[in-house]
């Protein structure tokens, strides 16, 4: 499958190290305005070369939109977009086009679609793919703002330096301020002071992003299995490293008893019904309350080290493996505008849903 979401729709195409990546939205409302530079600026949050903690690769990530805008606005058609790759190193992956690199995908991929796959640069497996997303995902978000309804995500931990206070607590306005997109400048610089020293090993790293969308109307979700928080899990955990997904208090929740974790119900002021906390992360019975969607998402270490590691080859033989090339230390910096857009595309496609039971 390389498509996602059911009326809000997107499919991606191409390869780390192909010509182009490129996408086609299918489903975005017509009149809806394109803020190019927006999408631009999303785009330019993902790619490498952004720093000194990050892959050094160049790409400059620029998108080209095919079809489906005219005088700036969407037309209801579908609306594609290419990104071209100008930095391949394919040479960097020659001597390995026959080895299983631990814990990549390589094994996986040769056993299922066999000898003849791109090897370059992890091809289509690569986290590359994921500026498809994010340029769906922007598009994503410029419709949701219409219903005031807006994504902001950061790098909340780094292995064991992490973010105590809560999100409410901080100015997600700060995000951007440093490459960690750590909004607690404090804590930024002892994150990029571990990756730095880890990188200096040639070791690599993991973290956690933390993500809220806000202004969520209650009643987006399903019934059983398309409940929202399931989607919403579906769509983080396709992004390439993701291990772990919670909302609201998640796992924190097991150790909790009843009395501690229900959200009680009241109306405000001017009519609103909300919750005295928000344990619940915004969803109750996989559909949302009206309140916050607040979860987060741990991603493992970069499987590429910069160190000999033993590992078999096509012929089940036992190697010794370096690696080449140009790779992250840690990827949550850059996750962050992927973790958003896929939030976005789900949480649209909620919208979309629910809208059409309004007859």
């Amino acid at each position: 499958m390389n498509s996602f979401g059911r009326l809000y729709r997107f499919t991606s195409f191409g390869e780390s190290h192909g010509p182009v990546i490129g996408g086609v939205i299918d489903g975005c409302p017509a009149n809806i305005p394109i803020d190019i530079d927006f999408i631009q600026r999303q785009l330019d949050r993902r790619r490498p070369g952004q720093s000194d903690i990050v892959s050094a690769r160049q790409e400059n990530d620029k998108v080209k939109f095919l079809s489906g805008i005219f005088s700036g606005k969407s037309t209801g058609a579908p609306i594609a977009f290419i990104i071209e790759n100008k930095d391949q190193r394919s040479e960097h992956y020659e001597h390995t086009k026959d080895l299983f690199r631990p814990s990549h995908g390589d094994y996986a991929y040769f056993m299922k679609y066999g000898e003849n796959i791109d090897f370059r640069g992890s091809g289509r497996y690569s986290a590359r793919e994921t500026s498809a997303r994010v340029v769906a995902g922007a598009v994503a978000q410029l419709v949701l703002q219409r219903f005031g309804i807006s994504i902001k995500a950061y790098v909340s931990q780094v292995g064991d330096v992490k973010v105590s206070r809560p999100y409410t607590e901080l100015d997600l306005d700060n995000v951007d301020d440093n490459p960690l997109r750590c909004p607690d400048g404090q804590v930024a610089q002892k994150m990029h002071e571990l990756i730095q020293q880890i990188k200096n090993q040639g070791d690599t790293i993991g973290g956690t992003v933390t993500c809220i969308i806000s202004n969520v109307p209650p009643g987006l979700g399903e019934p059983i299995y398309d409940k929202f928080s399931a989607r919403l899990a579906y769509a983080i955990m396709s992004i390439n490293a993701a291990r772990g997904f919670e909302f609201g208090k998640g796992f924190a929740a097991a150790r909790m008893r009843g009395s501690e974790h229900n959200d009680l119900f009241y109306l405000t002021d001017d009519g609103q019904v909300r919750t005295k906390t928000n344990f619940s992360g915004g969803i109750q019975a996989g559909i949302t309350n009206g309140m916050d969607v607040y979860f987060n998402v741990a991603f493992k270490p970069v499987s590429t080290i910069f160190r000999e590691q033993e590992t078999l080859n096509r012929n089940l033989q036992t190697v010794k493996y370096t690696p080449e090339g140009r790779h992250d230390p840690c990827v949550v910096p850059r996750a962050v505008p992927i973790v958003e857009a896929m939030a976005a595309v789900t949480t649209l496609d909620f919208l979309l849903i629910n809208r059409a039971y309004e007859l």
